[in-house]
């Protein structure tokens, strides 16, 4: 598939069936660590965004798609997800503005804005538990195929596996940021609920690119 406005709408509509079908998974990761409601308010959002895409012009490019996400999730999401994944797209669609199809480099772009974004609005890094261990090894994953010449769905791919393993490196941590950092070493042994979540996405980009 190319990495056009096209990808970029099936992105965020198989997006948001993931975030659907994994609702109550995130819903009991929040409850470990957190306040339950990420899956809830991850399912509403993007069920939101839906509602909104088929409104886009004719001559849409990925950036106002990403711009569009961005804007229906901090209006509708509520919590830290909102503003996080708000500003996460907000962040990718400037990044691409007017690219009519993606590349790698704008890919890598796309994601480092992503991330840059989530760390400018968090105010967290990476060990902290957050997001961020998800978005941060995805970005290096997706920089490192790029280099050694990926095309753009092999790109998604390596920074989906990546996010996916970040995601799953957070359950030994302690929280350092968020809700969670106040359980101290009882979040020891609970995933992240949101690098959950970002991993899903991801992985949703990347089958998206490769047809699935």
């Amino acid at each position: 598939m190319n990495l056009d406005v096209t990808w970029a709408k099936a992105w965020i509509t198989t997006g948001a069936a993931v975030m659907n079908e994994h609702r109550v998974e995130l819903i009991n990761l929040d409850r470990e660590i957190g306040d339950g409601d990420h899956g809830e308010n991850m399912d509403r959002g993007f069920q939101a965004v839906l509602l909104k895409l088929d409104d886009l012009p004719a001559e849409a490019n990925p950036g106002d798609v990403f711009k569009l996400v961005a804007t229906t999730l901090i209006s509708t999401v509520g919590g830290a997800a909102g503003p996080l994944y708000g500003t996460a797209f907000l962040k990718a669609a400037v990044a691409v503005t007017g690219s009519a199809e993606l590349d790698g480099a704008a890919l890598v772009a796309l994601l480092t804005a992503a991330r840059d974004g989530i760390v400018l609005r968090g105010k967290a890094e990476s060990g902290d538990k957050t997001m961020v261990d998800a978005w941060t090894p995805a970005v290096d994953a997706a920089d490192a195929a790029r280099a050694g010449g990926a095309d753009g769905p092999a790109i998604l791919a390596a920074a989906a596996a990546a996010a996916e393993a970040g995601a799953e490196a957070t359950e030994p941590w302690v929280a350092r940021k968020g809700r969670a950092s106040y359980l101290g070493e009882r979040a020891i042994g609970h995933r992240d609920p949101g690098a959950q979540s970002s991993a899903l996405l991801l992985r949703a980009a990347a089958d998206t690119a490769a047809g699935d």
